[in-house]
C-alpha cells in the first residue's frame, strides 16, 4: 500500500466516523501528514491513531484533529489561536480554513521544527510564538476561535478573556485519570 492509498482509506475511515464537514475533510486530505511524523514512523502517518514526536510529546490522531477542527466550525475570515503546536499538524490543517491562525507552543524545539515545516508547505498565514499557553496571546486578542491541543485540569481564565462574544473554543479539559472531556 501507497501513502496516498493509505491517505484516502483514512478520509473514508473520517467519513464513517460521521466527519461531514467537506472544507475539514479536504483540508486533511491536502495535508502531508507523513512530513509532521518521525522518519521511522512514515508508513504510518496515516493510521488513526496518535504518534510519538519526540520531546515526550504526540502528534494527535487524525479522527480527534478533524473532530476538534470540525466542532470549532472556522470561516475563511476568522482569527484563529492554537495552544499547543507540537508538531504543527493541527495547525497546517486549520491553515486553509482561517484567515489567520496564531499558534503557542511551550517547547522551544518543537516550536522550531514545525515553523520549518511551515515555510516549506508555504503557510503564510501562521504566526507562532514559544511560551506558556495557558495564559494565551494578550497582545494579538481577541480571537474567533480557540482551540487547545493538551488538556488543562480547568479551562483556563485567560483564554476566555480573549474569545470574542460569540466565539467558539474547542478544549480537552480534566486529568487523564478518570478522564478528560471535550468542552
Amino acid at each position: 500500500m501507497s501513502l496516498a492509498d493509505d491517505k484516502i482509506r483514512l478520509i473514508m475511515e473520517l467519513r464513517r466516523e460521521g466527519i461531514t464537514d467537506t472544507a475539514v475533510l479536504g483540508a486533511m486530505e491536502r495535508v502531508p501528514r507523513e512530513q509532521f511524523v518521525p522518519e521511522n514512523l512514515i508508513d504510518q502517518a496515516y493510521a488513526n491513531t496518535a504518534l510519538p514526536i519526540g520531546h515526550d510529546q504526540t502528534i494527535s490522531q487524525p479522527s480527534v484533529v478533524a473532530a476538534m477542527t470540525a466542532k470549532l466550525d472556522v470561516g475563511p475570515r476568522m482569527k484563529v489561536l492554537e495552544i499547543g503546536t507540537g508538531s504543527g499538524y493541527q495547525t497546517a490543517v486549520l491553515s486553509p480554513l482561517c484567515r489567520r491562525i496564531y499558534t503557542m507552543e511551550r517547547n522551544r524545539q518543537l516550536l522550531r521544527e514545525a515553523e520549518a515545516r511551515f515555510k516549506i508547505l508555504g503557510l503564510t498565514n501562521v504566526v507562532t510564538w514559544h511560551g506558556d499557553g495557558s495564559k494565551g496571546w494578550s497582545n494579538q486578542a481577541p480571537f474567533d476561535r480557540i482551540i487547545v491541543t493538551a488538556a488543562p485540569v480547568e479551562v483556563p481564565p485567560a483564554l476566555i478573556e480573549q474569545l470574542v462574544v460569540g466565539g467558539k473554543m474547542v478544549i480537552p479539559v480534566g486529568d487523564a485519570v478518570p478522564g478528560q472531556d471535550l468542552l
